[in-house]
């Protein structure tokens, strides 16, 4: 049985410190968040609708379910934070941290991210296909079957991402830094790398380069 909203929780004051508090179901849609720091708060099933963050900070939260179609995120950080089922469509984040947090079977497209931070992120099997995600860090990033189809990855940081098994067509590499990546673990008909990748590919399956 699903539990019913609870729209008299009312969001905190711009600055802000709040830790271990509970904001399951809250309804904050359209709230505007500013300096606002959360430690170790729950937002399970939390109706997040454009809302709006600048310059937040969301520390080991647990956003599973939460509903944040619409919502900008500007400067924002998601640090070890669990976004487990949450919908996050048509979001955008700018400038936004999201290293440590986990997105399992979560909705990020179509999505918006522009200079952000994935790093250390668990995106196993997420359909990040066609998003425009250049020049971003997903070092140390696990992204195994995630469907990377037609992604924009040009000049991102994937150093010693694990990419086993992701669906990779179409996708754009190209200057990417891919330090220990393991090409063998996934299919790369129709990727777009450069040369020194096309280099770093042939020595993961015995070929002998010659300069």
């Amino acid at each position: 049985m699903r539990h019913s909203s609870r729209p008299h929780v009312r969001p905190p004051e711009p600055g802000a410190h709040v830790v271990g508090a509970d904001f399951a179901r809250v309804d904050w849609w359209g709230v505007e968040l500013d300096g606002v720091t959360f430690t170790r708060c729950r937002f399970d099933d939390a109706g997040l609708e454009e809302l709006v963050t600048r310059r937040c900070v969301f520390e080991e939260c647990v956003l599973t379910g939460v509903r944040m179609g619409g919502s900008r995120h500007l400067g924002t950080a998601f640090l070890s934070c669990r976004f487990d089922r949450a919908r996050l469509f048509d979001t955008t984040l700018d400038g936004c941290k999201l290293t440590g947090s986990q997105f399992l079977g979560a909705q990020l497209r179509p999505l918006t991210a522009v200079d952000c931070d994935w790093s250390w992120t668990s995106l196993r099997g997420v359909d990040l296909s066609a998003l425009q995600l250049a020049g971003q860090r997903f070092r140390e990033a696990d992204l195994t079957d995630a469907d990377l189809r037609g992604t924009d990855l040009s000049s991102a940081d994937l150093d010693r991402a694990r990419l086993q098994n992701a669906k990779l067509r179409g996708a754009d590499l190209r200057g990417a830094s891919t330090d220990e990546v393991n090409w063998r673990s996934f299919e790369l008909t129709d990727v777009r790398i450069d040369a020194a990748q096309a280099v770093q590919f042939a020595h993961a399956h015995g070929a002998v380069v010659a300069d």
